[in-house]
């Protein structure tokens, strides 16, 4: 007997093949990829690799590929039934046993989704046929395009046609009932479509299939103005996210997602070109939902409403999330200016506005600790204290004890960076009113540099180095014109620097001045002189020690290029199974661990 397809996808969406491979193998992350020492061979020299994305592993020592079945069936010699199960049980899905039962709810599965399919068809086609022409002025001031409209198969349910009727000719009422969409109204003694007179939202399970719904009404007068699906056998909203089944397709480098709180937020973000995006079902946050997004992205964004009531939704969905956290995930939140949600927001500013305003997210520990400590008075030690509790108590509700001690650890310090301030002991080289807030220095240190990448940065502390170092890096040009930077920008600005080096009437300087210098750099280098990391380690720092630190971090700007090269040269041996790639790869890897 052969297993449901649909079960047999249910399983490889929910296990990752380097979480069942790990429990064999010891894994290293290379890029998008995992490598170790082969299962199937004696190496020396780890040749087997674990692609998530594609689902695969591959041995290149000994042609082995697979999924996670072949994985048991060849390592632990199970036959395909036993892999089966064991993947199942792992999965948290119940085993199928080939039982009456079992077959049963597969059939009514069968219906159920044959049921939304044809609803959502039908709802589809009365949309695009531009018969409601107010429903696609709507949508048109909603910023809606029809090609947006496609990509999704939104639908209208109009209150004048009953198609209710049309699915009696092919399932019985019990069957129509069971699906969701419609609701028996003992006043009419008829069963009404719930989702009468409202735009259709479908939403996917992980396999693409129609299972639920989410409706958009376009009457005044409906009391909500939002509603989704009753949950049923197959559909429990704390389970699923809309748009998770396109969105988990989406390839970005920061391995990140947005979750918004509503439809129309998906809808316009995608049709900007950022596919990266969910929204919770109307309900708060759950563990299993954020399990189901870490299944795909290390890095999802909470990104909700501007207005006051977002906020609040954030911090409570913070709080929520919190004790989930695990090593190596994280979870950051976004805050949207001027009362706005994401779809108003990139309809009006734009992608680009949109994207820059990411770069202000910050990690849920920090935001939390904003959040808290916006109400704290620090010369208050009651204030003082019942933060300090708050902090310590969300701490100890973190699942994973380990991670629960270094946030823990971190707020403590924190902590301690503003307390002393409180009971320090007056003396005559005292001033209160002087002392600056730890706190809010490394704040603001934080938000500046956050905005810049790791290559970056690092760019940036050459580059001070050489602008306060003159005399010494007019001895040492090779070394300034070695460093490939990230942009065309600070290439030119390099290149100018290296002439500005070699003019007699600037010998005597030793740091630069703009006003000798092109104006055109004015900013960048003021960029440089602000949040070059360096800094802060230069002081009083002989012309070896300068030299050192220069070469060191030259070479970790070549690290960073060599990682680069790897993770290209990964994503194309994932698309190509080549032996010349893979040696090229394994060279590549080589040069940086020997590096």
């Amino acid at each position: 007997m052969k297993y449901p397809k649909e079960y047999l996808d249910e399983i490889k969406l929910r296990l990752k093949v380097s979480q069942v491979v790990g429990k064999t193998v010891k894994l290293k992350k290379r890029g998008k990829e995992f490598i170790g020492l082969s299962p199937f061979t004696n190496e020396k020299t780890p040749s087997f690799t674990v692609n998530d994305e594609k689902n695969f592993y591959h041995c290149f020592s000994s042609g082995e590929h697979g999924n996670i079945f072949d994985f048991l069936m060849k390592t632990k010699s199970y036959k395909f039934g036993e892999a089966v199960r064991t993947l199942a049980a792992d999965a948290g899905l119940p085993i199928f046993r080939f039982t009456k039962r079992d077959e049963e709810r597969q059939n009514r599965w069968k219906i159920y989704n044959s049921i939304l399919e044809k609803y959502v068809n039908f709802c589809h086609e009365e949309l695009i046929s531009g018969k409601y022409p107010d429903v696609l002025e709507y949508l048109n001031k909603r910023k809606i395009t029809k090609k947006e409209i496609i990509f999704f198969k939104m639908g209208y349910s109009s209150t004048n046609i009953n198609f209710y009727e049309k699915l009696k000719e092919e399932f019985d009422e019990k069957q129509i009932s069971l699906s969701g969409i419609y609701y028996f109204a003992e006043n009419k003694k008829k069963y009404v479509d719930r989702f009468r007179n409202r735009i259709i939202f479908p939403v996917k399970s992980l396999n693409n299939a129609v299972f639920a719904l989410g409706g958009r009404t376009l009457s005044q007068t409906n009391f909500a103005k939002y509603i989704n699906s009753p949950e049923t056998e197959f559909y429990k909203k704390g389970n699923n996210l809309y748009n998770i089944n396109s969105a988990k397709e989406s390839k970005n480098e920061d391995n990140s997602v947005f979750i918004v709180e509503g439809y129309m937020d998906v809808i316009n973000l995608h049709k900007f070109g950022i596919e990266n995006v969910v929204a919770n079902l109307g309900t708060a946050m759950t563990e299993k939902q954020i399990d189901l997004i870490w299944r795909f992205f290390n890095n999802p964004i909470v990104c909700l409403d501007g207005d006051r009531s977002g906020q609040k939704a954030a911090l409570r969905a913070a709080e929520r999330l919190f004790p989930l956290m695990k090593p190596n995930f994280n979870i950051y939140f976004l805050t949207l200016p001027d009362n706005l949600d994401p779809d108003s927001y990139v309809n009006q500013k734009g992608k680009e506005s949109f994207l820059k305003l990411v770069e202000s997210k910050i990690e849920i520990q920090n935001f939390i600790w904003d959040s808290y400590y916006k109400d704290v008075d620090n010369n208050n030690p009651h204030s003082l204290s019942l933060f300090e509790n708050k902090i310590k108590s969300l701490c100890k509700e973190v699942k994973d004890k380990t991670l629960g001690k270094y946030f823990l650890e971190n707020f403590i310090k924190r902590i301690n960076d503003f307390t002393p301030n409180l009971n320090y002991k007056k003396n005559r080289f005292f001033k209160f009113n002087k002392i600056t807030n730890p706190l809010q220095k490394t704040k603001e240190i934080y938000n500046r540099t956050n905005k810049f990448n790791e290559k970056e940065l690092k760019e940036f502390s050459v580059l001070y180095l050489v602008i306060n170092n003159l005399n010494l890096f007019r001895k040492n040009l090779e070394l300034v014109s070695e460093i490939n930077f990230s942009s065309s920008l600070l290439t030119e600005l390099k290149q100018k620097l290296i002439d500005y080096l070699l003019l007699d009437k600037f010998f005597d300087k030793e740091k630069l001045e703009i006003k000798d210098f092109d104006l055109k750099f004015k900013n960048t280098i003021n960029l440089i002189n602000l949040n070059a990391p360096v800094k802060i380690i230069t002081n009083n720092k002989n012309e070896e020690e300068i030299l050192r630190m220069f070469n060191e971090i030259s070479e970790e700007i070549k690290k960073i290029d060599l990682r680069k090269k790897i993770e290209s040269l990964e994503d194309k041996v994932s698309l190509n199974l080549d032996e010349k790639l893979y040696s090229e790869l394994l060279s590549l890897r080589n040069q940086l661990k020997g590096g």
